[in-house]
């Protein structure tokens, strides 16, 4: 139970930080050999972005919107619930719902994880504040704080499957109140939270399915599906955001280095086997052990463990069917396009995916992991069905060979705690900075607005992307400044072009990289970048090369089919690099047996589709 020091931290990882240089850990995603940059990118505030894309916007007001509506006495009814308090007001129902007899093999979804969202919506809202300054926001992030103060009881932790999950998303909404809602006792409430949870978690990371809690069924696993192993992340967050040195002890306390850093740091493939979101999700630990602590071990074995990831992802950028990480070399990718349709856990893996590549981008500068982050969201979250009032989310994306969207049967599920958090963060994945310099890593319609060397500035960025390929850039600023404008060049992106004020430039970042222009900027200045949008088709795995997606630029395009269930159409390769655009947003191939139209993801709504197609010429 004894905290480490700070020393003693260092030296247990010097060894293996020691092989960062000869590992290639810069070179994961382009695979050229750099010297890391002197410091990290710097996120700008949720309010210095304001983005125009209706597809975003669409997304946060929803979410907004459904917990805005969410009754006080609803949220806190759980916790009251498991306290032994009065508990008034409507049960949400779902995950929500507290039920002391739960068994998940007569009703799974009705009680599996009372409470757990609550840490999650009161963070959403507290950025929803940062990002729209709505009153009515932030007094409702105070007072759900002040209520849910009242019911920390060691009962709650001790009724609890998930005691630590529960606390680690209750400890990043109350971060979040004092850091984005002004809470001004959030910390006190943050330590009042860890003071009574504490007892009632393991001493150390337990790894899922492992039994800890010796007074539970041993008969029933859900005792030992909570995940201690995501802790360190926020708890090191706490110790950041001023919530004392006790945070440090515990994020190097809780970091999960024998069956998991470690191994991955040596550049051991652990993955097999492991849960999808919560593994994926852990390695934002791994990044903040490195921010925090220094530790370069735990940097390498979270480039390693991308790397591995990026190996078993879909070309949507998806992973993990069936929420299981998969052995490398495996067929279960491919086979997963007939025996499943939980393709893809689409918010939660989103969410843990847009975190760990905002950090890994943000250490390496390395625009692969902004190719990744767009990926991602174009083909999988940003297409999810709307959060219902009723607890009703999307959960999973499904690449089945007879695809489907479908919302999930469960209402509250974990992915309408991760959805809201997710519609807020565009705004800091799409730009970063650094001294002098702004890194555009998003092409997402949208304006950035910030100080530098007492000039204000603000950045336009306009364009039909990612249907077209052209974005243009319109600088204002209130005095002449030096400034240096990263624009990440995409890996597809063969031929890319970019103009200052109409004069084209001469040179041009490879792509998978960014290109810089540096010069002294004016009002009025503008950009004009051009990523030519090629068709292009990636197999599903190496040993299935007639298993093939079609991409154009960072969208997937998915195969529409007549009805559920229908034959996979016939298609060559050069039939579907073939396909004919129609507008905005649909494409059309020619087969034997008629036209197939192609979507995006985002556009698909209840139509039946395949995200692969196997070639009749392979």
């Amino acid at each position: 139970m004894r905290g480490i020091s700070r020393r003693e931290f260092l030296q247990a990882g010097a060894q293996a930080g020691a092989a960062v240089a000869a590992s290639g850990l810069w070179t994961h995603v382009s695979g050229k050999p750099e010297s890391p940059p002197p410091s990290p990118l710097e996120q700008f505030d949720y309010a210095d972005v304001f983005i125009t894309s209706d597809l975003h916007e669409a997304q946060l007001r929803n979410t907004h919107a459904v917990l805005m509506a969410l009754s006080d006495d609803s949220l806190l009814k759980p916790f009251r619930e498991m306290s032994g308090m009065p508990a008034p007001g409507d049960d949400l129902g779902g995950w929500y719902h507290y039920d002391p007899d739960y068994d998940y093999r007569k009703n799974f979804g009705y009680g599996f994880s009372p409470g757990c969202n609550f840490g999650q919506w009161v963070s959403a809202l507290a950025r929803a504040y940062a990002i729209t300054g709505d009153e009515a926001t932030r007094l409702k992030v105070l007072r759900l704080n002040r209520l849910y103060a009242q019911t920390i009881t060691a009962a709650f932790y001790e009724k609890n499957r998930f005691p630590a999950y529960t606390y680690d998303k209750l400890v990043l909404g109350l971060l979040d109140s004092h850091t984005y809602a002004h809470d001004p006792q959030a910390l006190a409430i943050v330590e009042q939270t860890t003071d009574t949870a504490l007892p009632h978690l393991p001493s150390h990371a337990v790894e899922h399915n492992t039994v800890w809690r010796t007074d539970k069924d041993p008969s029933d696993p859900s005792w030992t599906w909570d995940e201690s192993y995501t802790m360190p992340e926020n708890l090191f967050l706490a110790y950041q955001r001023g919530a004392g040195r006790r945070y440090y002890d515990l994020g190097i306390r809780y970091l999960d280095d024998g069956p998991w850093f470690d191994p991955l740091a040596r550049n051991q493939n652990v993955l097999a086997g492991r849960h999808a979101y919560s593994y994926v999700n852990s390695l934002s630990s791994a990044m903040m052990a490195y921010l925090v602590a220094g530790s370069e071990k735990h940097l390498l074995a979270a480039c390693n463990a991308f790397a591995m990831l990026e190996e078993q992802s879909y070309a949507t950028g998806g992973w993990g069917p069936d929420e299981q990480l998969r052995a490398p070399g495996s067929d279960s990718l491919d086979a997963s396009l007939t025996n499943t349709h939980h393709s893809f856990e689409t918010p939660c893996g989103s969410y843990a995916h847009f975190k760990l590549t905002r950090y890994l981008l943000r250490v390496t500068r390395n625009a692969g992991y902004g190719d990744s982050m767009e990926r991602t969201m174009y083909n999988t979250v940003l297409g999810v069905k709307p959060l219902q009032d009723n607890g009703q989310a999307f959960y999973y994306s499904d690449y089945n060979f007879n695809g489907k969207r479908v919302y999930k049967e469960d209402h509250w599920p974990c992915c309408s705690g991760t959805l809201p958090q997710v519609a807020t963060d565009y705004r800091i994945n799409t730009y970063f900075r650094a001294p002098q310099a702004v890194y555009m890593n998003l092409y997402v319609p949208s304006t950035l607005r910030w100080m530098e060397n007492g000039a204000a500035l603000s950045l336009t960025q306009q364009g039909g992307y990612p249907f077209d390929g052209d974005v243009t850039f319109t600088l204002t600023t209130t005095a002449p400044t030096e400034l240096a404008l990263h624009f990440r060049i995409p890996a597809w992106a063969e031929g890319a072009s970019l103009a200052v004020n109409g004069v084209r430039q001469k040179e041009v970042a490879a792509p998978g990289q960014f290109t810089e222009v540096r010069r002294e900027w004016k009002t009025g200045d503008r950009v004009e970048l051009e990523l030519p949008l090629k068709m292009r088709l990636e197999a599903i795995d190496a040993r299935h090369s007639g298993t093939v997606a079609l991409l154009r630029g960072p969208l997937a395009l998915m195969a529409v089919k007549h009805q559920q269930d229908a034959p996979l159409p016939k298609l060559t390769r050069e039939q579907l690099l073939g396909a004919q655009r129609l507008s905005q947003c649909q494409w059309q191939v020619t087969s034997p047996d008629g036209p197939v139209n192609l979507l995006p993801f985002t556009s698909l709504g209840d139509l039946p589709y395949t995200t692969y197609v196997k070639l009749t010429d392979s």
